[in-house]
């Protein structure tokens, strides 16, 4: 089923006040979120492109929604996932040539208490284990199935795009 299918369960769901799992899983707009009376359980950003540089970007996009959401909703749960080509620039070997993006993902995670997942499958096809991500980075089995059991959850997806 398509998300735009979800968008009249979305609208009719913020006019009453009230989220479902289906509506906040197509909720894929910070500010449909920040309209919401009550948070979801938490917010899961999705991460998925070609672009190796895309977390320069998403990170900094991602890190002001969640300060966002979190003035309207203080203390609500986050958590980002990657799992496209630009996961490879969180592996250890990439962090003296992407520095920044290192920096961003222990900033998240420390001071914001947000971790950072990758697609450990994606990393397989590619030829790269688990231990190769530093201990700042969650290696999830599947970044697809890591987003769904968030969304089964009761999070909200957004969706980032570079």
């Amino acid at each position: 089923m398509s998300r735009s299918r979800y968008l009249p369960l979305l609208a009719a769901c913020l006019m009453l006040g009230l989220p479902s799992r289906a509506a906040l899983a197509a909720a894929t707009d910070v500010e449909a979120l920040l309209a919401l009376t009550e948070p979801p359980a938490g917010v899961v950003f999705e991460i998925v492109s070609a672009n190796p540089r895309a977390l320069e970007r998403t990170l900094p996009q991602a890190r002001d929604a969640i300060r966002r959401l979190r003035e309207r909703f203080p203390g609500l749960p986050a958590v980002i996932v990657s799992h496209g080509s630009e996961q490879f620039a969180l592996l250890q070997s990439a962090a003296a040539e992407r520095p920044a993006v290192h920096q961003a993902v222990r900033s998240l995670l420390s001071e914001d208490d947000v971790p950072v997942q990758v697609c450990g499958t994606h990393a397989g096809w590619r030829g790269k284990r688990a231990e190769e991500f530093p201990d700042y980075v969650g290696v999830a089995v599947s970044g697809p199935a890591q987003i769904n059991d968030y969304v089964a959850l009761g999070y909200a997806l957004v969706l980032l795009r570079p």
